[in-house]
């Protein structure tokens, strides 16, 4: 939250230490053992890889995040290489793209194995990133189930070398993955450790211990009703599909998988598909970018839940009206704390809404998630409230981004009531991200009504004693309500609103109400990115004003014209 500034220093001073003792020769020592002659089984990867990405590796480049790297004579060790490719080639990743572009292993085998061979000639000893303990788990849970790609040569003496590098991997990890802190990277050493528990021989303990990690773990990050801790989407769907991946090493040997996957699974599934619109998407919500359709359906499909959706998230901070055609999602929590992630939106209170298949409502988007990065620029102002269908003051966000990526001080607090009646949804919410700067509190109350084609809104700004204020005064403040792709606006005469065209041609009548301080309505540029990290140009409604005597009172209205 807001005064959450990041690590603390004991954390980081057990971080360094931990580097240092990877690096002794005690740990070196404690890496020795057997070897396995073989993998007890080959579990199925459950997400499909890209074929476009295998085809470009089969043809010699190994591309992600917008960069490319040629992979004759590649050692892993080439400087330049941005961090996030750096990250998905450390994972081997890659194989998942390769076998979707070459499905027959001694097809596939002839482009992985030279690339598994060199990469293991650079890192064979410890290396304090190649041998991270999320990269660490994931290389092992994508060596598992695309053994075939690497484990197919004749060649018995590289054959060894995979299989004995694998199980010094696990026992790296029996020692780092307990000692990160709780969070996605801890989810991913432990699920690798697992899987490697019940696919390397004599591993039973390795495997027992690590299910525990991995339960104690899930319980803190993953909330009660299926948010994730990150308040990321992305974050959420990367656990389900991390979960369908740890459950298919047991039933690669014929075992049923532990319940814990399946029950992580039947929570954060409801939750992700009670955040999507009429057209299937979850919008870009703390960081994330969107998420297209086809993850969640095919998450669906491999969940005994896959129907259900949460429509309320007391601990997720989600909240999904829908009524008729209409869809609301408000993001009605407190920004995700420092120590939790990097990336997150100052985008309280903000909402997004479609009508069918057409989105009216969205926020700009995000970038966490999207195949390349965007230019820095523009993945910064994603983060701002102004990219965020939400209440602005001062031109000020509501949480401080700070120039690490982090977040600093700002929302702490978000107060939420929601009642439903006859089909009719009343909800009211307010935040204190501005309280210690301004004095101010935002409240904002909507009204659904039950055939979807009625949505009221009231923002309101409240002046709160603070003793903390030295300079107490009037501010700007704009209400931004970005529209989606392809929705056009016309002005109305009186210029207090705008008819909004849909794709599929449905009207909309957007009205603003303002107090005796007045204020305007402008139609405005703006952009919409999507899971493809594609640009579209749209618009944005923005109501402007000036409160006073530190208050305000807007109230606007969008109603659908006809069926």
């Amino acid at each position: 939250m807001g005064g959450d500034r990041g690590p603390s220093l004991s954390e980081a001073l057990a971080g360094r230490i931990a580097a240092g003792l990877y690096q002794s020769p005690l740990h070196k020592l404690r890496l020795k053992g057997r070897f396995p002659l073989k993998l007890l089984g080959v579990p199925a990867d459950p997400v499909p890889g890209d074929p476009h990405i295998g085809e470009r590796m089969a043809a010699g480049r190994l591309i992600h995040a917008g960069h490319t790297a040629m992979t004759r004579d590649i050692t892993f060790r080439e400087p330049g290489h941005p961090a996030a490719w750096t990250d998905w080639a450390m994972s081997w990743a890659w194989l998942r793209d390769l076998a979707a572009h070459l499905p027959e292993p001694k097809a596939g085998a002839a482009v992985a194995e030279p690339l598994v061979a060199r990469w293991l000639a650079s890192f064979a000893e410890y290396d304090a990133l190649a041998w991270r303990p999320d990269l660490a788990g994931r290389r092992l849970l994508f060596g598992f189930a695309h053994a075939p790609l690497i484990l197919s040569s004749s060649d018995q003496v590289y054959r060894s070398a995979v299989l004995a590098a694998m199980a010094t991997w696990a026992r790296h990890l029996d020692r780092a993955a307990p000692r990160l802190p709780d969070g996605l990277a801890k989810a991913w050493a432990l699920a690798g450790l697992y899987a490697a528990g019940v696919l390397i021989p004599g591993g039973e303990v390795r495997e027992r211990t690590a299910l525990a990690g991995l339960d104690a773990l899930l319980a803190q990050i993953v909330l009660p009703d299926g948010g994730i801790i990150t308040r990321a989407p992305v974050d959420a769907l990367a656990v389900a599909e991390l979960m369908l991946m740890a459950a298919a090493a047991p039933e690669a040997l014929g075992r049923r998988a532990p319940p814990l996957f399946a029950d992580v699974l039947a929570r954060l599934l409801p939750a992700l598909r009670g955040m999507a619109l009429g057209d299937g998407m979850v919008g870009a919500w703390n960081g994330a970018a969107v998420i297209a359709p086809p993850a969640l359906e095919r998450l669906a499909r491999q969940s005994a839940t896959g129907t259900a959706l949460t429509r309320s998230g007391r601990w997720s901070g989600y909240y999904r009206l829908s009524a008729g055609k209409t869809v609301l999602v408000v993001d009605a929590g407190p920004p995700p704390a420092p120590r939790i992630t990097a990336g997150g939106h100052a985008g309280t209170l903000a909402f997004e809404m479609s009508d069918g298949p057409d989105r009216l409502i969205t926020n700009c988007g995000g970038e966490r998630g999207l195949v390349a990065p965007l230019p820095g620029a523009l993945a910064s102002g994603l983060r701002t409230t102004a990219a965020h269908s939400t209440l602005v003051i001062a031109d000020t966000n509501s949480t401080r981004l700070r120039d690490d990526g982090l977040l600093g001080n700002g929302v702490t607090e978000v107060a939420v009531q929601l009642r439903t009646s006859e089909g009719s949804h009343w909800f009211d919410a307010a935040h204190d991200g501005y309280v210690r700067r301004f004095g101010m509190l935002v409240r904002r109350r909507l009204f659904l009504s039950a055939d979807g084609q009625d949505l009221r809104g009231e923002d309101v700004i409240e002046a709160v004693p603070s003793k903390l204020m030295l300079r107490r005064q009037d501010r700007a403040f704009a209400i931004r309500f970005h529209l989606g792709p392809g929705v056009s606006a016309t002005p109305t005469a009186d210029a207090s609103g705008a008819l909004l065209k849909l794709p599929q041609g449905r009207v909309w009548a957007f009205k603003a109400r303002f107090a005796a301080g007045g204020g305007t309505v402008a139609i405005e540029p703006s952009l919409w990115v999507d899971g493809a990290g594609t640009l579209h140009k749209s618009l944005q409604l923005v109501v402007n004003g000036r409160t006073e005597r530190m208050l305000a009172d807007i109230g606007w209205s969008f109603k659908r014209a006809g069926k």
